[in-house]
C-alpha cells in the first residue's frame, strides 16, 4: 500500500480541525490511503451517490409525518430494502467493509460505516441524524434525545426497540445499557473509531503492519488524540523495521510521561536506545 500524498494528509488534517468536519470526506480519504487506485475523481463519485441516494430519501419526506420513527423507516426502506445496503457477519474479516467507497460500491460493510451512509443521505436530505457509539454495535439516532428513535443499518436499518438496544450491549459487553452510551457522537468520534477497527482489523493480521501503520498516522492527525499513538507507532516502525524513526518516536512518548511518571518515561528510554542498538 501506498500512503497518502503529503497534500492528502494535510487535507485530512486541516478537515479533522475545522469547525464542521466533513465526515464523508474523512471517511474518503481514509479509503484512499488503503486503496491507491481511489482518486479525486473516484471521491467525487462516491460523493455523487451519497447525493443521488439523498434526493431519492427527499422524494418521500414531503408526505412524512414529522418524527423520529417515520425518518428512520424511510431510511431503512431506501437504504435497506430498496438499494440493499447491510452487512454480515463475514463482512468483519474484510478490510474493505472499512473503506467508505468500497461500502457504497459493494452496499456492504461494517455497522459504523455503513451508519456513516445513514448519516450522510439523512443529513443531506435534512433530516436530524447522528450516530451513537454503542459499545461493540454503532447504530444511528434519529431526533433529540427525549424522543430518539434508534435504527441499525448493519441489519437493512431496523429500528431498534428498547430491548433490542439492551440486547447489543448486553451481548457486546455483558454490561447493561446506561443512558450515556446513547449519547450522540460527533464526526470525529466516528473518524476514530473507523481507525481504531481497522487497526484491530491489520492487529489481526502481523503480515497487514502497513495498514496498521497509516491507520495510527491519520489516528495523529486528528486534534484531539491520545499520546499513546505515539508509542503504538514507534512499536510498529520498529516491528517494520526501520528502527531510528522508533526510537525517535519512542523518546516523543517518553517525554509526554516525564512530568507524571519519571520512571516509566526512563524505561522507555532504554527502550529506544535498545532500538538503536539494532541498527549495528
Amino acid at each position: 500500500m501506498h500512503p497518502l500524498s503529503p497534500e492528502r494528509r494535510r487535507l485530512f488534517a486541516d478537515q479533522a480541525r475545522s469547525a464542521r468536519p466533513d465526515l464523508a470526506q474523512l471517511c474518503l480519504l481514509i479509503g484512499a490511503e488503503a486503496d491507491p487506485d481511489l482518486d479525486d475523481a473516484g471521491m467525487r463519485a462516491a460523493r455523487r451517490i451519497l447525493d443521488l441516494l439523498a434526493d431519492q430519501l427527499a422524494e418521500r419526506l414531503p408526505d412524512m409525518a414529522g418524527d423520529p420513527r417515520s425518518w428512520a423507516l424511510a431510511l431503512a426502506e431506501l437504504l435497506g430494502a430498496r438499494h440493499g445496503f447491510g452487512g454480515r457477519p463475514g463482512d468483519y474479516q474484510q478490510l474493505r467493509s472499512a473503506l467508505l467507497h468500497e461500502v457504497l460500491r459493494r452496499r456492504r460493510g461494517l455497522p459504523i460505516l455503513l451508519s456513516v451512509v445513514w448519516i450522510e443521505v439523512a443529513r443531506r436530505a435534512g433530516l436530524p441524524v447522528h450516530g451513537v457509539a454503542l459499545p461493540g454495535h454503532f447504530v444511528v439516532g434519529f431526533g433529540a434525545k427525549d424522543e430518539q428513535v434508534l435504527a441499525n443499518p448493519f441489519a437493512g436499518g431496523d429500528v431498534l426497540e428498547a430491548t433490542d438496544a439492551e440486547l447489543l450491549v448486553a451481548g457486546a459487553t455483558g454490561a447493561p445499557l446506561v443512558p450515556s452510551m446513547l449519547s450522540p457522537a460527533g464526526p470525529l468520534d466516528i473518524v476514530l473509531r473507523v481507525l481504531n477497527n481497522i487497526r484491530a482489523w491489520a492487529a489481526a493480521r502481523p503480515e497487514r503492519s502497513d495498514v496498521a501503520l497509516w491507520a495510527v498516522e491519520l489516528s495523529l492527525l486528528l486534534p484531539a488524540h491520545s499520546d499513546r499513538l505515539h508509542y503504538d507507532r514507534a512499536q510498529l516502525l520498529v516491528q517494520r523495521g526501520d528502527f531510528l524513526a522508533g526510537a525517535l518516536e519512542i523518546d516523543t512518548y517518553a517525554d509526554t510521561l516525564a512530568a507524571t511518571d519519571e520512571a516509566a518515561a526512563t524505561r522507555l528510554r532504554q527502550e529506544a536506545r535498545g532500538a538503536r542498538a539494532m541498527l549495528n
